[in-house]
């Protein structure tokens, strides 16, 4: 059985491309040796997208075709995928699905969409002017449609383990049941990993910058960002300015595995029926699953602060580090700086979460007419916008908990409270005082989500991850 597209060319009659081909054809199909469909040549890229997707699933011997028996196991196993979503679309389970119910469907995902654009997609399917969807007008407009279902749409828009600035904060990635069944969950989670590692690496200088504006600078000692590398350099050469970096790599394993897996739980927990959750739902177990894995790796926050704060030669190493500060301090030493860290994951991931869903719907509404993809640029900019946004809201909680964790290694320096810090911050330098360092906080936030993108990108194609 052969499907040819016929697809007008410039200069040419039309050009023919060949989908489907197989050697032995029934006996009732053997009067039928070719179908031709003569397409606009604008919506062959639709067309070419389609082919890959549904070669890629149901060629089973790898031979870059479909034959006849490999097309027609790719339609049964599609139609029952098909099946499954029209349950998931049919709340009031009456075999139809109507404007309320795709905009509600949508709403769970945190896409908002009017009702007449909920109309506008009904009519692309409904072909007896009920505007409702039974089951056969779904099954035969989606069956040889690239897209396997709604889930799909916001996809494009996950960012959680792409955007690593390195304040370990987010909300966790969500994975369809298709992801975690077939193990391409860890493969996204290696993937974010590794992009996070480099990312880290890249903006170390600016995050040691970071930590010392947020301990050592003051009204009296205004550090500029040029005097504070050329102090860096000065006290321990180019290499310092990498301190602290070892152990912020480190932590992010554990930390992931650990967030991903609390987040999982938390959702059954929930109880929701729901593959991805309502956005209220993802903040609160985001929220949960976050202060779950700090509270896990906090220790090693610590130490990512008390390193990048050391002068030459006082730590041989991050273990010897850490044996100093327990025989010194104590093993609670590993803890301070725990309230105001915990205080600062709400803001920072509401904002984060409400800023990205605002700007996603916002792209949708207006530009998202043949497709949901939103590219490259839109997905950066709106990582980059999202995450400001959080740093700007939990920045305050972010500088008295850095504060609190390098305390036993000022001289001299009073062992405050929270509450104390925040006074004493409020009455000595101001409301400005709570968001010293904040110049290069922010000067990391572009590179860093470029480079996670674009790391992240190439070790997904590198694990064999498909582009979600």
């Amino acid at each position: 059985l052969c499907l040819c597209l016929s697809v007008p060319a410039f200069g040419d009659a039309q050009t023919e491309f060949e989908y489907f081909e197989s050697k032995g054809l029934p006996a009732k199909l053997s009067p039928i040796f070719r179908l031709s469909l003569l397409i606009p040549s604008q919506e062959f890229s639709t067309y070419r997208q389609w082919k890959q997707k549904i070669v890629k699933a149901g060629d089973k011997d790898l031979d870059g075709q479909l034959d006849f028996e490999e097309f027609v196991h790719y339609l049964q196993d599609h139609e029952k995928k098909l099946r499954l979503v029209f349950k998931s679309l049919d709340k009031k389970n009456d075999g139809h699905i109507d404007a309320q119910e795709i905009m509600q469907s949508l709403r769970d995902l945190g896409v908002k969409i009017s009702e007449q654009q909920a109309e506008k997609i009904l009519k692309s399917m409904d072909k007896n002017g009920t505007m409702t969807i039974d089951w056969n007008e779904w099954r035969d407009y989606h069956l040889l449609h690239p897209v396997e279902n709604i889930p799909e749409i916001i996809l494009y828009w996950k960012h959680s383990t792409i955007f690593d600035v390195g304040e370990n904060l987010t909300v966790p990635d969500e994975f369809t049941v298709e992801e975690r069944q077939t193990g391409m969950w860890w493969r996204h989670l290696v993937a974010g990993g590794g992009a996070g590692a480099v990312s880290r690496t890249c903006t170390a200088p600016l995050d040691r910058l970071k930590v010392i504006m947020q301990v050592h600078a003051s009204r009296n000692n205004n550090m500029c960002i040029v005097g504070g590398f050329t102090q860096m350099i000065r006290e321990g050469g180019p290499r310092s300015l990498w301190r602290g970096n070892g152990i912020n790599v480190l932590k992010i394993a554990p930390e992931s595995a650990i967030k991903f897996m609390a987040y999982e739980q938390i959702k059954r927990f929930i109880g929701t029926d729901q593959e991805m959750l309502r956005i209220h739902e993802r903040l609160v177990a985001g929220s949960l699953a976050g202060a779950i894995a700090q509270s896990s790796i906090y220790p090693m926050e610590v130490l990512k602060t008390r390193m990048a704060l050391r002068k030459t030669g006082q730590y041989s190493g991050m273990l010897d580090c850490a044996k100093n500060i327990l025989s010194k301090e104590g093993m609670a030493a590993f803890y301070k700086g725990y309230v105001p860290n915990m205080l600062g994951i709400i803001p920072y991931a509401g904002i984060d979460l409400a800023v990205y869903e605002t700007l996603k719907n916002a792209w949708l509404q207006r530009y998202a007419v043949n497709s949901a993809d939103p590219g490259v640029f839109v997905l950066l900019a709106c990582g980059t916008i999202s995450s400001t946004c959080g740093q700007l809201a939990s920045y305050p909680l972010a500088l008295v908990r850095t504060r609190m964790q390098a305390q036993a290694s000022i001289e001299g320096a009073p062992q405050s409270t929270m509450r104390g810090l925040f006074k004493h911050i409020l009455k000595t330098e101001g409301a400005f005082g709570l968001y010293r360092g904040l110049a290069p906080n922010f000067m990391k936030v572009i590179p860093a989500v470029s480079i996670s993108y674009v790391v992240y990108e190439n070790l997904k194609m590198t694990l064999g991850v498909q582009s979600r």
